[in-house]
């Protein structure tokens, strides 16, 4: 069991935020188990707590911002691809400000101060959201593309391509969360010259300085343009002799900016809530699209938790009986034999399949301009489906037979038709007592949960 993990004492850091330029303390703070990542604002009153979910999404201009009400919390991407990319599930972070500080724009002093504090593992397990087939989704807006692969962690590859001259074509590739920490959190986020002064007028980048970005020169200004951008800014002043890398540290990585795209995705697409199993490969990311994807993949979880308990079926593989056998079971006959094979039986649940054809005898007087497989006879291929459950636990099934007690519970969530496969699920609910079997029984079509109920049914012999 992969289980939840929080940090195990508070611990603290100060910086500036990038785009407001304001003072900020940050508090990490242990959470319990399924409390999720949740911002605090300790500088309004009632200290308002915001969680991290992509529903609260406002804005991605330069940076992903949460709000809800009158409350927002900016730039929260590098300080989530932390948290996530350490594989931590629960966590309380306190800001006495609006923005989360930019410190040298990655993610690493957050981690170092996550790791200073302790990672310790909770009691409840993880829930996963599990790429179970490959899909893959592209942004009209930006022209981002991104794929989804079955794998058996986390993995992500991220390929971006600005036509640059000082920035070509670039790709980072995350294989292993553990690598997280040394290999991608360091990555600074970059700009390129051009926009500071576009980014400025739009209220952005006041606390931006070129220890917190890597920032790109593709063409030199004029005299006049770095005397008008460093007034702006504030500084006293500005040269620029070379296009490339403006800053006066090297790149940490030869790739770097690919790599702090890739933390991006990290921090962005947690938002959908959990962690992932399987390879994310995104083109030309950005938190607008990632945002999005992000929204994607919440959707497809909640499905997909919907859908836990439905089965898996291989027509391919040989079933575990036969509707020859099954009539050997079951007193039922055409038209009343509403189950064709059993796929799986255990001590606590059954399989069985039905293949509903326009051939069905009831499809002549029931609706048959619109063919609608009757509610009634779906839960009663359940409970022959459980009848096969039930009689499994005496010997001569053939000379026992089922009755219905009680139904409860029943939904009927959508219908079915000619050409349907329904999957009958049937489980117990309590241990078989005086022949008396409880079970849940649920009926899918595809992804689709098609109706459910509770089945109280009592197993009798046949007298000779």
């Amino acid at each position: 069991m992969d289980r939840q993990h929080t940090i195990s004492k508070p611990v603290s850091l100060k910086g500036r935020g990038l785009h407001t330029g304001k003072e900020v303390t940050l508090v990490f703070h242990p959470a319990p188990a399924n409390h999720g990542v949740h911002f605090r604002r300790t500088d309004l009153e009632g200290q308002p707590e915001l969680v991290a979910d992509v529903t609260l999404v406002s804005t991605t201009e330069r940076g992903t911002t949460l709000k809800q009400g009158d409350v927002q919390v900016h730039t929260i991407e590098h300080v989530l691809s932390a948290v996530h990319g350490l594989g931590i599930d629960n966590v309380l972070i306190e800001l006495d400000g609006p923005e989360v500080p930019i410190m040298d724009g990655s993610a690493r002093p957050f981690v170092e101060a996550l790791q200073s504090a302790g990672i310790e593992a909770q009691d409840e397990a993880r829930e996963y959201f599990v790429v179970e087939e490959p899909f893959d989704w592209k942004d009209p807006e930006t022209g981002a593309e991104y794929v989804a692969l079955p794998a058996e962690g986390y993995e992500l590859t991220v390929l971006i391509d600005y036509q640059s001259e000082v920035l070509g074509p670039q790709f980072a590739v995350l294989s292993d969360m553990a690598e997280y920490a040394e290999a991608i959190a360091p990555a600074r986020t970059f700009v390129f010259l051009h926009e500071l002064e576009q980014l400025f007028d739009a209220g952005l980048i006041r606390g931006g300085e070129l220890d917190n970005a890597v920032v790109l020169v593709e063409h030199l200004p004029t005299e006049a343009e770095l005397k008008a951008l460093a007034q702006k800014l504030g500084k006293p002043e500005m040269r620029i002799e070379r296009q490339g890398v403006l800053n006066l540290s090297p790149l940490r990585f030869p790739n770097e900016p690919a790599r702090h795209k890739l933390l991006d995705l990290i921090g962005d697409l947690s938002l959908m809530g959990r962690f992932i199993k399987g390879r994310i490969v995104a083109t030309r990311p950005g938190h607008t699209s990632n945002v999005a994807f992000a929204k994607i993949l919440k959707q497809r979880y909640v499905e997909q938790r919907k859908l836990r308990g439905r089965p898996k079926y291989d027509p391919n593989q040989p079933p575990l009986h036969d509707s020859v056998e099954l009539m050997q079971m079951l007193p039922h006959r055409f038209p009343m034999l509403l189950v064709d094979k059993i796929i799986e039986l255990s001590d606590n649940h059954v399989v069985g399949v039905k293949n509903v054809t326009f051939n069905e005898a009831f499809f002549q007087g029931h609706f048959p301009g619109n063919p609608v497989f009757p509610g009634v006879l779906q839960i009663e291929a359940l409970a022959q489906t459980g009848g096969i459950l039930a009689l499994s636990k005496v010997g001569d099934p053939g000379k026992w037979d089922t009755y219905f007690l009680k139904i409860d519970k029943v939904k009927f969530k959508h219908k079915v038709v000619p050409g349907d496969t329904l999957l009958l699920k049937l489980e117990l609910l309590a241990p078989i007592r005086r022949g008396i079997v409880r079970m849940f029984g649920t009926a899918y079509v595809g992804n689709k949960l098609v109706s459910e109920g509770e089945l109280t049914a009592q197993i009798i012999k046949r007298e000779d």
